[in-house]
């Protein structure tokens, strides 16, 4: 075959002439069948993008492949809540709905400068998924349980509380017990991704632990009035008006779901090479592609993780405690979810990627938290269309790790939570109240998005201490 064969099966003029050249000669030293050639090559010439991840065809494909970016003429619709929200936040949602592969988006109030998609954005795309818009810490969710015991349970045995939270969890790099937890989430098929098949182990030893940075395991006080309860029963639970003993719970998917998001960001990235670079962080995976397939089976592995995580945690120090669960709700973000939705006026099936938001679908409960020394929010979706059915997973930072090192001490922070009644086990100074947007205002600007239906008031708050970041 010629190159003269190449143009009249439709392969332009320039660099896909010689490496289609090279195709062949590799083909047919590998044994290729010649008269299969031209059905090969139709192939790759017809869907080049679904063998961007092939050995022998990569280099012939990417020179045909299109480029991946080209920017829409109108952005994807999209709503913003709340206000004061950073001016490269709002960058960073309009440079999403610019992709050619958005859909539709939505800003919550507690948006902050993340990578390539901000926290607390909402990006629906079609046929495809961004890693780094589900982000680092894959699945990362709240879990809130509460006991059949009332909230002075707190003072009445507080130094036994907080052993429990000393003895029953661990944060942070290296963060394992001494003894291996169980949960039957390791006997799935780990083998889904090369990723988690290599990362089983560790994730194995990391089962039942937290994370670094914004995780924690809190006791608290859980506050529900009569309209609360009402609201409650209407959703399942049973619970008369009143303050309880309760477990909050915040963490992902540890170190192995980082590295699933490391390896197919890289991937996307290599894929997509003409993005901007401004934009690099937001390279998709097709689900015509390999690497996007196994992502998705990695990403949902990583949520199923995540969730035993909590689980464990949530099961041993209720078996310390010695009290039954009376209410328990949990819900997740930096995930991705298959939906309908209706886009333009047509129902249309996207992929619907909530990093640092929580799905706020009609009826569906979840937890909002502020901070160590503000209340947290079990809340009922109202189903906003335009919000995508999100809204905010907790109050949002208004500085930097590094900024809050620099603005705060130890001894202030200290005073400030004794007055807010709260006891600090352990957390970086770069955790404390003031880094966070006030929770107060967050829930304002999003009351046409959920209900309050209880509130949790912190009170024995363990965190990662100083260290390093999550493994």
């Amino acid at each position: 075959m010629k190159p003269n064969d190449l143009i009249r099966l439709g392969v332009p003029q320039g660099a896909a002439i010689q490496s289609g050249m090279d195709f062949i000669a590799k083909f047919m030293a590998q044994g290729g069948d010649a008269a299969r050639l031209e059905e090969e090559l139709g192939a790759i010439i017809a869907k080049p993008e679904a063998f961007l991840g092939d050995p022998l065809r990569e280099v012939f494909a990417r020179d045909l492949y299109a480029p991946a970016y080209k920017q829409r003429d109108v952005l994807a619709p999209w709503a913003q809540w709340g206000s004061g929200i950073d001016a490269q936040a709002v960058r960073q949602m309009a440079n999403a709905c610019a992709l050619p592969v958005a859909v539709a988006g939505a800003l919550m109030p507690d948006a902050h400068v993340g990578y390539g998609l901000p926290i607390g954005g909402v990006l629906a795309t079609e046929g495809c998924v961004i890693p780094y818009a589900v982000g680092v810490d894959i699945a990362c969710r709240m879990r809130l349980s509460v006991y059949d015991r009332k909230a002075g349970t707190i003072a009445g045995q507080n130094d036994r509380l907080a052993n429990i939270l000393e003895s029953e969890t661990c944060f942070g790099m290296g963060g394992a017990f001494k003894e291996k937890r169980q949960h039957e989430v390791m006997d799935e098929d780990w083998s889904v991704s090369p990723i988690t098949r290599r990362f089983k182990d560790k994730a194995y030893a990391q089962l039942g632990s937290s994370g670094s940075g914004n995780h924690f395991v809190e006791f608290g006080a859980f506050d529900v009035d009569a309209e609360q309860s009402a609201a409650l029963k209407e959703s399942g639970f049973d619970l008369p008006p009143g303050d309880y003993l309760a477990l909050l719970s915040h963490s992902g998917s540890r170190g192995t779901g980082a590295q699933v998001c490391q390896h197919y960001s890289r991937i996307a990235m290599d894929r997509r090479y003409d993005l901007p670079k401004e934009l690099k962080h937001l390279a998709w995976l097709t689900f015509e592609e390999e690497a996007g397939q196994e992502y998705w089976a990695a990403m949902n592995l990583m949520g199923r993780y995540a969730a035993a995580n909590h689980a464990l945690i949530h099961k041993h120090i209720a078996k310390k405690v010695g009290a039954h669960v009376v209410l328990d709700i949990e819900n997740h973000h930096n995930f991705a979810w298959k939906e309908t939705h209706v886009v333009n006026g047509a129902e249309r099936e996207v992929i619907v990627h909530r990093k640092g938001a929580t799905p706020a679908g009609a009826g569906v409960l979840g937890v909002i938290p502020g901070s160590m020394a503000t209340p947290g929010y079990v809340v009922r979706g109202k189903g906003k269309p335009e919000s995508l059915l999100s809204a905010s997973h907790g109050a949002g930072r208004v500085m930097s790790r590094s900024a809050a090192k620099q603005s705060f001490t130890w001894s202030a922070v200290k005073k400030q939570l004794a007055a807010a009644g709260v006891e600090l086990l352990s957390a970086g100074i770069d955790e404390v109240p003031g880094v966070y947007k006030d929770i107060h205002g967050v829930m304002a600007a999003q009351t046409d998005l959920v209900d309050v239906l209880g509130e949790f008031r912190p009170r024995i708050v363990k965190m990662c201490p100083e260290g390093p970041a999550e493994d």
